[in-house]
């Protein structure tokens, strides 16, 4: 589920600070060791604390005395209780290592406690899951929300940013096509859901699934059902659906 693998981001020239150490896995503790040599870290911050990104800080922080930045983890599935930030960091924060500059950005969708990190010297923003390089991200309810996601994404275009660069994949150059292409799609996803329902007038969701992810393998269905449920919660949200027994329907 996470493609090429998570992407870690060692970030600054004296004071230094990691991003999203990743997985508690051996080889990866070796390679960020490697990566430190002889040099100290100040911190360690985290997008979020999905097992692909948060587990390996404390070991990292037991091994360098770094500090423990990010949001703690919500009462969600999957989630990595293990991390303890030192300090809560949270909207428009900002860590300092001798003139780089850190700053946080809560982008709530994919998981209610999502931030990214602005390195406002350069403009870059290190987006997490929040935006993927090659794919959408998954929005997993109850915990995130499709209403915040799509609110966090608009948010991101106030930046003017120059680079993205995602927890997933390679470096994206321009921020607001992949901004709008994102928003765009989960659109055209949820015009889906309102077509669907219009011709069958109630359904379930699994009935739901197999007209909305028409276009995705088999082998992803189980994930989109997800995000089809966040779709189907900010109808809901908003009076344009409701659910009784198990099946939806538009509200009239």
């Amino acid at each position: 589920m996470t493609g090429p693998g998570t992407n870690s981001y060692l970030i600054g020239r004296g004071r230094r600070c990691l991003l999203d150490p990743g997985p508690d896995d051996d080889k990866q503790f070796a390679s960020l060791m490697t990566a430190l040599g002889e040099g100290g870290l100040e911190a360690i911050l985290v997008t979020h604390t999905h097992r692909d990104h948060s587990p390996l800080a404390t070991r990292l922080q037991r091994q360098t005395g770094a500090e423990l930045l990010g949001l703690p983890a919500p009462d969600a599935v999957g989630q990595d209780k293990s991390f303890q930030p030192t300090r809560e960091w949270r909207h428009d924060h900002v860590l300092d290592l001798d003139g780089i500059r850190l700053r946080a950005v809560h982008t709530p969708g994919h998981v209610s406690n999502h931030l990214c990190y602005l390195l406002e010297e350069e403009k870059l923003l290190f987006t997490g899951d929040h935006v993927l390089e090659g794919t959408t991200p998954v929005i997993l309810p109850p915990d995130g929300n499709m209403t915040d996601y799509l609110n966090s994404l608009r948010y991101l275009k106030s930046l003017h940013l120059e680079w993205l660069a995602p927890g997933h994949g390679e470096l994206i150059a321009d921020p607001v096509g992949a901004i709008d292409g994102l928003c765009a799609h989960r659109l055209r996803r949820e015009e889906k859901i309102i077509a669907a329902l219009t011709e069958l007038g109630q359904a379930d969701e699994k009935a739901l699934l197999r007209i909305v992810y028409d276009d995705i393998p088999a082998n992803l269905l189980t994930i989109a059902t997800k995000t089809q449920l966040a779709h189907l919660l900010k109808l809901q949200a908003e009076a344009r659906a409701t659910c009784t027994d198990g099946r939806w329907r538009l509200v009239d």
